[in-house]
């Protein structure tokens, strides 16, 4: 990707740090072939690096912000890949209007602990209802575990979360993953990431 920054696009400065990383997770874990819709792609930075590094996927951004679409859409424009696709208006918290009915695997980054509940609880039953059996669902964020010590920059973090809008805040790792299960989407592992962050990995289990 390239640094100059084309007109209307957003950058995140954590993409840079943690791009890499999530990469080195997700590129023994997704298929080598098919289709990868990512929701809440945000900027469209991550859409543009995965998608360069994994030609052989196509790849989906998805978002429902506005601002967020120009900014992948401007991302998408200036690098010119034949497998990142145009992003299209994606609500996580509406699973039954999504644009999508199908996805080998889905990616979501840095979204459920900023945004309601109801976001995550969409986004469980969609990836339930697109993902085929052993297909893969990402997530990348901050979360609270159960009989792990929180650490006290999460703790704060969480709290400004709140501050600024009390339906966020950092989840429950047992509880999203109970909310997962509802929709045969079993926890497969998670992998400790920089800056106390983890990458969750569910897949959908056969019927």
């Amino acid at each position: 990707m390239t640094n100059d920054m084309p007109p209307g696009a957003m950058t995140a400065p954590s993409t840079a740090r943690n791009r890499d990383p999530i990469l080195a997770v997700l590129k023994p874990r997704l298929p080598n072939r098919g289709f990868v819709l990512e929701i809440a792609a945000g900027a469209g930075e991550h859409a543009v690096y995965n998608a360069a590094a994994l030609p052989g996927l196509q790849w989906q951004p998805t978002d429902p912000s506005p601002e967020a679409l120009a900014s992948i859409e401007a991302w998408r424009a200036q690098v010119a890949l034949p497998n990142l696709l145009p992003p299209l208006p994606l609500d996580a918290a509406s699973p039954d209007k999504w644009p999508v009915a199908r996805a080998d695997a889905i990616v979501n980054i840095n979204m459920i602990h900023i945004s309601p509940w109801s976001a995550t609880q969409g986004l469980m039953a969609g990836a339930g209802r697109l993902l085929p059996a052993g297909g893969v669902l990402f997530l990348y964020g901050p979360y609270i575990e159960p009989g792990v010590e929180t650490a006290p920059s999460n703790l704060a973090f969480d709290a400004s979360l709140k501050a600024r809008n009390p339906t966020w805040g950092l989840r429950r790792l047992d509880e999203v993953a109970d909310l997962a299960a509802q929709h045969r989407l079993e926890l497969a592992e998670t992998v400790p990431m920089p800056a106390n962050n983890l990458s969750v990995i569910f897949r959908k289990a056969p019927r």
